[in-house]
């Protein structure tokens, strides 16, 4: 069997979750005994999200190998169970990038280089270049923006050609697009839709499948006329209709019958019915939990949700997991202080402290490490919530009232979180960070250990700055046990207080990792931690 391509774009608004829609069918796919991957195609000069501000873009969701992407890839992989990897985000300025380099080296042979068919070629093999591994019998295309923003329309064009170029039963098209309900009027309309279809159709692309975000259920009536002005199939207009949880969205596919519509299209005979049991299960844990927990995650983006994307939905999985509702609380870092710490964190039953870049906040975050720390409440740090946690333990217990990180104090006598020594000559930003996997080694007999349940683990990474081995010996004197290291550098990947209920920060992200099958291990025992807490009060 050829590899099938499948390409999803957006039209009318930003946001109606092109990429729900694209883990959905893929999970579909893939529950049905396909090999199925995702890959995003962003329309951003940003070779990546990396140096982009989380107001600006959310979180930046970082790979097995190192790749800093769009957070779309973490629905991917928390849908699919499978990693994605560099070759899985793809930037319009990546695709500038290459296309101008290899100008510079001569490799156009003088030719003028233009937009056709220069960087539509470079489109184009990167959209087909997951394809030739022969690891994939699917692969999901997600063009990001809206049909007819002048940014996405070479990755439009792109598609354009490749629907004629690969066989016809290769290649199928969805078009999700947004059918607004008028409250005064009581009506849903199917305008915007008919427009936004005329447009990709305009650029030379025909959807085979039209996907209707909607939050009233649409009419056959609706259906009917939608197919028949947008040029499409009878049956091929499907609804998808506001879900009480984002896993809930392959099931309602599911019953929309897209994955049958597509299976057909794309001519691959003889799969089975997708077996979804373990979704399902999952689903009813999460949708009738018999328990409640209140967690502050303390961060300085917490005005946009999608900031702390991986970590708030690692709490839907630890919480279903634990038969629990996990209320998130976001606390902005810039408003604790001393006198109001109680107030913001006195009621919650587990502190998180977020990870993040830069001086603002972290007052703040150290202010929460020390309520959770003398009041015994579970506490987990990550990235510079361990960083923060150690600063507070040097500060508060050790008595170094000047201990800090040199990210905002480089003079300080006790750096007690210092720059890794090869990003000290470092001028570019850039994807020139701790990215990607690496080992850690588990210590016998602490709480980590405890938690994974093994001595090597991998977790992944996103930072340049790391806990100053110099303090180690002092600090582990005075209760801050060292429970991770990496196995190569020696460097400290996980501390913890074995005298406090529950007290551990970590240098890596493990949320990156966590999925609604595969729960992430540290998550799950902070939100049994956090439940043992509320039922001793």
């Amino acid at each position: 069997m050829n590899t099938k391509y499948i390409f999803v774009t957006g039209g009318v608004a930003s946001s109606l979750g092109k990429g729900i829609i694209a883990a959905s069918l893929a999970k579909l796919l893939q529950a049905r005994g396909l090999r199925v991957t995702i890959q995003k195609f962003d329309p951003y000069l940003n070779i990546d999200p990396g140096t982009l501000n989380p107001y600006e873009h959310g979180e930046c969701y970082v790979t097995e190998d190192g790749a800093e992407t769009d957070l779309d890839l973490g629905h991917y992989e928390r849908f699919l169970g499978v990693y994605t990897s560099q070759a899985n985000n793809v930037t319009t300025g990546r695709i500038y990038n290459t296309v101008i380099t290899r100008e510079r080296e001569g490799a156009y042979l003088g030719k003028t280089v233009q937009i056709v068919p220069h960087i539509t070629d470079e489109i184009k093999r990167r959209m087909l270049l997951l394809g030739k591994t022969g690891d994939y019998d699917v692969i999901i295309t997600e063009v990001g923006g809206t049909v007819g923003d002048i940014e996405s329309h070479p990755f439009v064009e792109a598609m354009r050609q490749l629907q004629w170029e690969l066989p016809e039963e290769d290649f199928l098209s969805i078009h999700l697009t947004l059918i607004p309900y008028l409250r005064a009027a009581k009506e849903l309309k199917t305008k915007p839709t008919q427009h936004s279809v005329q447009e990709l159709q305009s650029i030379g692309v025909h959807p085979d499948i039209i996907v209707c975000r909607t939050e009233k259920r649409l009419t056959p009536e609706i259906r009917n006329k939608i197919a028949r002005f947008c040029n499409v199939k009878p049956g091929h207009v499907i609804q998808s209709v506001d879900a009480w949880s984002i896993y809930q969205v392959p099931l309602n596919m599911e019953a929309e019958k897209l994955d049958e519509m597509v299976v057909n299209k794309l001519a691959i005979p003889g799969l089975p019915k997708a077996d979804l049991t373990r979704l399902k299960e999952f689903l009813t844990r999460l949708r009738h939990p018999k328990k409640e927990v209140d967690i502050a995650l303390v961060g300085k983006y917490v005005e946009l949700q999608d900031a702390y994307k991986s970590i708030q939905e690692s709490f839907i999985h630890a919480g279903a997991a634990n038969e629990c509702k996990v209320h998130v609380h976001t606390v902005h870092a810039e408003h604790i202080h001393e006198d109001n710490a109680e107030d913001l964190l006195g009621r919650m039953d587990g502190i998180l402290v977020a990870p993040g870049f830069g001086e603002r906040g972290l007052e703040g975050k150290i202010c929460a490490v020390k309520y959770a720390r003398e009041h015994g409440i579970p506490f987990f740090g990550i990235c510079l919530g361990m960083q923060m946690a150690v600063v507070e333990f040097a500060r508060n217990v050790l008595g170094w009232a000047d201990a800090a990180s040199t990210e905002v104090e480089p003079h300080t006598a006790h750096p007690v979180i210092d720059l890794m020594e090869e990003q000290k000559t470092l001028t570019v930003k850039g994807h020139t960070m701790r990215l990607g996997a690496y080992p850690c080694h588990l210590v016998d007999g602490t709480l980590a250990h405890d938690i994974y349940g093994r001595d090597d683990i991998s977790e992944r990474h996103r930072h340049r700055y790391e806990f100053n081995d110099a303090f180690r010996e002092p600090m582990e004197k005075a209760g801050l046990k060292v429970s991770g290291v990496n196995p190569d550098s020696g460097l400290a990947e996980i501390v913890e207080l074995p005298s406090h209920p529950f007290f551990i920060a970590v240098q890596f992200h493990p949320e990156y990792k966590s999925t609604p099958e595969r729960p992430q291990p540290i998550f799950m025992r902070f939100v049994e931690a956090a439940l043992k807490r509320r039922g001793g009060q």
